[in-house]
């Protein structure tokens, strides 16, 4: 390999990586904050709180990639330009294909390690991320009591504090209700201070209280329910136990989440769809036998014809119900009143069964092709902007900054709508994820062309001449 190559590939892979981790961050910044509220007062340990963040962080990877990609691909070029070390090169018999040449194996290679990443690891990084941030939601905040606040957090009591001394385990004017045996306010337990201590697997809070009163209303005893019997017993010290294990962060079985669209493979998601799509199909063909068996005498009729009854001619329909009793005639009406009502209730829960089941296998088609798209979307944004860098001769992160993200805005906007139409079914699945790569194809080819060919394609003056030629153009053929 020539220095040349070597200088082009460090002055791309140097920005590359640093947009990289830049987006990655600041998509991080942005997941955090949008959980914050369920990562908050819960005492999560530290490694619990990396090993969160490092799953999240895999799972931003189809979107800071591309990203890193548009941003440092028009960054090089942007710079190589400002500093005329393009022009440098095209003098000495270098053209731009040729500067780009190395450039187009390494974006053939990212692209072909985000698909292994989108079809390999991303399935797993969601799995262990999604379970994960599903266990510290569901754990409850960490056992802290106030002063002079009723806390419940403990199942089945409920704590109160007159005050904490500076050491934090010694309280005072302390009030416990029992709520264990699910009776209400039948049991507590006043002192007037004590200790509260942890035991060290941290699994039980004990309290060591002295001079108090148990307070109970004695339900267990015959005839309670008519005389109330109560009891108050007087105590020097006691100890009370209240087990914190629902505290702890316990993780739900894996395995769980494992059928999720997004916890699989190309080769499982295809299975995936072949099972939803016969499980559908088998649904619809039993509904339809239990339909015709349950409401037979609907086949028979042909819902085209206005008149659905045969009657004798000249006898009005109404004429009909007039052979029947009173009572007979409200029974008819009420019983083909209920049996619509039972037919078209029957008919919205299937429907919506139905509905669900193939949003469900969009969902699934959809995956498959986000994972061919993604890589897709590596290799078409780098001939976004590297021309465009060329173009511009703009380096830094003040301008390039701003081009790549109105193309990556639109990008994603793209991507985002086409697959709210196929997971509705207006689109289908391949129509929705390739709308994006479809419109970002030609504007690549015509960006690397004007930039091979040096068109002055942003430059101010020659736009304004070309203004100019329409507008005298447009005169001679008014005259």
């Amino acid at each position: 390999m020539k220095k040349l190559d070597w200088f082009i590939l460090k002055s791309y892979l140097g920005p590359l990586v640093m947009t990289f981790f830049i987006a990655l961050f600041i998509l991080l910044m942005q997941f955090l904050w949008k959980y914050i509220d369920d990562l908050v007062g819960k005492g999560l340990e530290w490694f619990i709180i990396a090993k969160l963040l490092f799953y999240a962080s895999s799972t931003f990877v189809p979107y800071a990639l591309p990203l890193a990609i548009l941003l440092s691909s028009l960054m090089m070029f942007g710079n190589m330009g400002e500093h005329y070390e393009l022009v440098a090169m095209k003098s000495a018999g270098i053209s731009l294909r040729r500067i780009m040449k190395q450039l187009v194996i390494v974006s053939i290679l990212i692209s072909l390690l985000g698909f292994y990443f989108a079809n390999v690891v991303l399935p797993t990084a969601n799995l262990k991320f999604l379970s994960l941030l599903y266990d510290v939601r569901s754990k409850k905040l960490a056992f802290n009591i106030k002063e002079g606040v009723f806390y419940n957090g403990i199942d089945g009591y409920v704590i109160r504090v007159g005050k904490k001394d500076p050491d934090g385990n010694t309280i005072r004017d302390v009030m416990i209700y029992d709520h264990s045996k699910h009776q209400g306010n039948i049991s507590l337990t006043m002192a007037e201070w004590g200790k509260m201590e942890l035991t060290p697997d941290k699994r039980f809070l004990i309290f060591r209280l002295y001079n108090g009163m148990n307070y109970e209303e004695r339900t267990d005893l015959r005839g309670s329910g008519v005389t109330h019997p109560f009891q108050r017993t007087k105590f020097n010290e006691q100890y009370q136990q209240f087990d914190l294990s629902t505290f702890q962060l316990t993780r739900t079985d894996e395995k769980l989440f494992k059928s999720n669209f997004e916890m699989l493979n190309i080769s499982q998601l295809s299975r995936a769809v072949d099972s939803i799509r016969k499980e559908t199909i088998g649904q619809q063909m039993d509904f339809s036998k239990a339909f015709m068996r349950n409401y037979y005498f609907l086949s028979t009729i042909d819902t085209i014809k206005k008149d659905l009854l045969t009657v004798p001619k000249g006898k009005p329909i109404k004429s009909l119900m007039a052979t029947f009793a009173r009572k007979d005639r409200e029974w008819i009406l009420n019983s083909a009143k209920n049996a619509s009502y039972a037919v078209n209730e029957n008919l919205k829960a299937n429907e919506e069964n139905f509905y669900e089941k193939e949003k469900l296998l969009h969902k699934h088609q959809i995956a498959i092709h986000k994972k061919y798209t993604f890589s897709i979307a590596c290799f078409l944004l780098f001939f976004i902007g590297a021309p465009l860098g060329a173009i511009i001769r703009k380096g830094g992160l003040g301008l390039p900054a701003v081009i790549s993200t109105i193309f990556f805005i639109l990008f994603w906007i793209l991507s985002i709508s086409g697959e709210k139409y196929a997971v509705e079914g207006v689109l289908t699945a391949m129509q929705g994820m390739w709308i994006a790569p479809a419109v970002l194809l030609p504007i690549g080819i015509f960006l690397t062309y004007k930039a091979t060919v040096d068109a002055s394609l942003l430059d101010v003056d020659a736009w304004i001449k070309i203004i100019t030629n329409l507008r005298s153009f447009a005169r001679k053929k008014r005259v």
